[in-house]
């Protein structure tokens, strides 16, 4: 079940307290009863009394799904590691203008598919991957310009000295907006970054997006769209964006 996107900017808007999802601001008659039909749809039940609905686990779990893949899907992806597929590896590559030469970094590196393209570019790449068998991936590659540190990447503490950061952070609750703002930390000036986001960066109202928005628009960046269905070969349906921001 496809969800419009204003619907979806419904959802975005909405309060989670556990359980309990609350519609927030005015809603006409058919729109509320539209984002209710969506909200049923999803596993949540109308409750009179909490003036809510209700969910059987977390409400925020249950809609961030739909507000990512912008469906109603079961709920057995957590948006965390997905592989980089080749044809979106190569328009990063080509966004961030990486050459021969240049320092690069990949946070949340996963196996590498990032990282191992911009070494074979000519770049020096450093990876940082909290999974350790991912990192031991990176490592079997034995690419000489390739290392990786085994850690949290938000746990980490950035020195400005990259020329370019290349990245696919994972995306639920907004965490890719929390890795992109953490590696923006570690670009050199007249650096750049170029992040595959989710596509909720674009129209969620929560105040990490907006701020977000606002961040990219003083920086003179920009948010590229990607098709539907770009990382379906990867295992999810996830809608992305390609967020590119320079480091004045």
């Amino acid at each position: 079940m496809r969800v419009p996107a204003h619907i979806l900017d419904v959802l975005g808007q909405a309060h989670t307290d556990g359980p309990k999802l609350i519609l927030t601001g005015t809603l006409d008659r058919k729109l509320y009863a539209a984002t209710a039909k969506v909200l049923e749809a999803a596993g949540g039940t109308w409750n009179r009394r909490e003036r809510a609905h209700l969910f059987d686990g977390d409400a925020a779990d249950a809609i961030e799904t739909v507000i990512l893949t912008g469906e109603i899907t079961s709920k057995q992806q957590q948006f965390g590691y997905f592989p980089t597929p080749a044809p979106i590896v190569r328009q990063l590559l080509d966004l961030a203008g990486v050459e021969p030469g240049m320092r690069v970094l990949e946070p949340s590196a996963g196996r590498g598919a990032i990282a191992l393209a911009a070494a074979e570019a000519g770049a020096l790449v450093d990876c940082v991957e909290i999974q350790p068998d991912h990192a031991e991936a990176i490592r079997d590659a034995h690419h000489p310009d390739v290392t990786v540190l085994v850690a949290d990447f938000l746990a980490t503490h950035p020195q400005p000295v990259y020329d370019r950061v290349v990245m696919n952070p994972p995306f639920a609750r907004q965490a890719d907006i929390a890795h992109v703002n953490h590696a923006w930390a570690a670009l050199k000036p007249g650096g750049l970054l170029v992040a595959v986001m989710s596509a909720g960066v674009t129209f969620r109202q929560t105040g990490a997006a907006v701020a977000f928005r606002t961040r990219v628009e003083a920086l003179g960046g920009r948010l590229v769209p990607l098709p539907e269905g770009a990382f379906q070969e990867s295992g999810t349906s996830v809608n992305t964006v390609i967020a590119v921001l320079p480091a004045p």
